[in-house]
């Protein structure tokens, strides 16, 4: 017999546990479907793993720089054997923690993969080979994705994608990553604090591409002190193993074939929709030709009561955004008239040495989509907190509407490169999304000293006034 539910989600990552546990906050009786790990890529093989070991990056630059500080040290040692003990020990408790909170909150976990059939039927395949069948008056759709790859360049021995990279025990002494996207540059990042030899690859003009061009070059400059060696405009051709476990990447541009000699290959190109195992024979879901589940602002697909969110369909591909569409959704389901997400004013953050943070339009794009903009930028070397950390790099830059006066008005975007800037983005994202004028945000008070003085100043400037510019 088919058990049934008021919602059914298959895939248990952000955006599928958000999904439950927001809609059981509601009163709904939910069920999960997960064929691996709750948490999804996020907690077990993305922006939790990854991150901690961007922060025993951080550890090891505060100790190499002890000294600056008065605190005499001994030269450190990576040991990356306890770094990756330590990551999984964070990634295995949350995971824990999630499974334990979900099941308290009575929603039912199913362990398998999940396929939609006709009239909302989920079909569970568990790993022993035996199926249960569920029927929900609604389904949420939550595969996720997977790392994209290069032919030539399938994981195995010294090809790693973000995947195998994070459950590296050692340290790569040399290093090339392909791709110079958000996700390629925490790991050159990392690596490259923690004493390997970085090479980015990158096929477009530059990296971090579609950043502000003010935020993207701090970045390029930081990288460079940190002896990141940056290559843009190539094509990587293939890779030759060698007897010693590394590997050769043959790559070209403009000039002849050029080869890299590297201990390990950290493909970074980005990430496809999994929707490969959904089923779905029978049912309105369509899906493009990219791998995407189409929706429509609310997240509905073609078939009735059924729903897709999360990296399965295209939007942004950032867990946060997934538990706003699973909060979205829920809205919906309940008959509550839900504001669509304003995908191009969501917060986004890259948590490379130094941090990235944005949300609106950077000054290019602002102008591009037909504003009159005036734009202000400080730097962060001007701020004391800044001076105290030692963090010099980075700057705040914010984009506002020209009003007919000339003055700056409304404020557009908020762009930040430099300490910490993931931690102090809110405010500016808040400006973007209320829309608020220049005037109403200068009003504010930022406390003293602090990182965050820096975006009440760039916006104070805009009045035409300020106290340090």
């Amino acid at each position: 017999m088919e058990e049934q539910f008021d919602l059914v989600v298959i895939g248990g990552g952000p955006g599928g546990y958000g999904a439950a546990l927001y809609a059981t906050s509601a009163g709904l009786k939910v069920a999960v479907v997960e064929k691996d790990t709750l948490g999804g890529t996020c907690l077990n093989r993305g922006c939790i793993p990854a991150k901690a070991f961007l922060e025993t990056a951080a550890v090891q630059r505060h100790v190499a720089h002890a000294g600056e500080f008065g605190i005499e040290s001994s030269a450190p040692v990576v040991n990356f054997g306890t770094a990756q003990a330590r990551k999984q020990k964070i990634v295995d408790g949350i995971v824990k923690s999630l499974g334990t909170f979900m099941k308290s909150k009575k929603i039912t976990i199913l362990d398998g993969t999940g396929s939609l059939g006709p009239n909302r039927t989920v079909t569970v395949r568990h790993p022993d080979g035996t199926t249960s069948t569920l029927q929900g008056t609604n389904v949420i759709l939550a595969a996720g994705s997977v790392p994209r790859t290069i032919p030539g360049f399938e994981p195995s021995g010294p090809v790693m994608t973000s995947d195998e990279v994070l459950m590296l025990d050692r340290l790569p002494a040399r290093v090339a990553v392909i791709g110079g996207g958000a996700i390629g540059c925490e790991f050159a990042s990392t690596f490259a604090d923690l004493g390997s030899q970085v090479t980015i690859l990158e096929g477009l003009p530059k990296i971090l591409p579609g950043l502000d061009i003010d935020v993207a070059n701090v970045v390029v400059r930081s990288f460079k002190k940190k002896n990141i060696d940056i290559v843009t405009g190539v094509k990587v051709l293939g890779h030759t193993p060698n007897d010693q476990g590394g590997t050769t990447v043959h790559f070209g541009g403009d000039d002849d074939v050029k080869n890299l000699e590297v201990d390990a290959v950290v493909v970074s190109i980005g990430r496809r929709p999994f929707a490969d195992q959904l089923g779905l024979q029978g049912t309105s879901v369509a899906v493009t030709d990219r791998g995407f589940v189409e929706v429509d602002q609310f997240c509905r697909t073609g078939e009735p009561g059924v729903y897709a969110i999360g990296d399965l369909i295209n939007t942004p591909a950032l867990a946060h955004v997934g538990y706003a569409e699973a909060i979205l959704v829920t809205k919906h389901i309940l008959g509550e008239s839900p504001m669509p997400i304003a995908y191009d004013k969501v917060p986004w953050a890259i948590y490379c040495h130094p941090e990235v943070a944005f949300a609106g339009p950077g000054e290019e794009a602002a102008r591009e989509a037909g504003h009159d903009v005036v734009v202000a930028k400080h730097q962060f070397r001007a701020n004391s907190r800044a001076q105290i950390l030692g963090e010099l790099d980075g700057l705040v830059k914010i984009i506002a509407k020209k009003n007919a006066d000339g003055s700056a008005g409304q404020i557009l975007g908020v762009h930040m490169v430099g300490p910490w800037v993931t931690e102090q983005l809110s405010g500016g994202y808040l400006a973007v999304n209320w829309e608020a004028t220049v005037a109403e945000v200068a009003e504010f008070i930022q406390p003293h000293p602090s990182l965050t003085e820096l975006f009440g100043e760039t916006v104070l400037s805009l009045t035409g006034r300020s106290l340090n510019a």
